[in-house]
């Protein structure tokens, strides 16, 4: 493995791990509902179905921007419009998603096979230019894409997955 793969393996993990933390406690059938504020109120929070179906959907990109087959890992098409990137988030007690159990093992088997392509990615590979001219302006190279993916872009919505736990009364999630 190279130096760069190794980096951003090593974040890549953590991020996987911390995500499978979240579902401590989560019953699927509540997984697509907001939860409910002072008086009442619907909270308008993304819920961990949209969270995990919305990541699901990225990890193929990988397999994508190195010239990889990824329909192996690719996410159902129906599964893009529900959740792409600007989607809303539904409260419909999950009637327009898949199944909590369908959406969290799709998410790790994805992201599972993402973080072995990457370890065995050469160094040369990772730093050669996002080949995306309008991507190239947040990341410029293979590896930072990539370190978003599999890093940044998983932990800014487990955060929200964090809140809408501590929303519905469970308590934080172990580390």
């Amino acid at each position: 493995m190279g130096e760069f793969a190794t980096i951003l393996t090593t974040g890549a993990k953590r991020a996987r791990m911390y995500s499978e933390l979240m579902l401590q406690g989560i019953e699927p059938a509540a997984a697509a509902k907001k939860p409910l504020g002072p008086g009442g109120k619907l909270i308008d929070t993304n819920t961990p179905a949209f969270v995990f179906g919305h990541l699901a959907l990225y990890p193929a990109r990988i397999f994508t921007l190195l010239g990889k087959d990824a329909s192996h890992i690719a996410a159902p098409e129906a599964w893009h419009e529900l959740f792409k990137a600007g989607a809303p988030c539904l409260d419909d007690g999950g009637a327009s998603y898949p199944s909590f159990t369908t959406l969290t093992a799709h998410f790790f088997r994805a992201t599972d096979a993402a973080i072995d392509l990457l370890s065995s990615t050469p160094d040369v590979h990772l730093l050669a230019m996002h080949p995306d001219e309008k991507a190239r302006a947040n990341w410029p190279n293979i590896g930072s894409a990539f370190n978003f993916l599999l890093s940044g872009h998983v932990m800014v919505h487990m955060g929200q997955v964090s809140a809408w736990r501590r929303c519905v009364g469970l308590p934080s999630a172990a580390t």
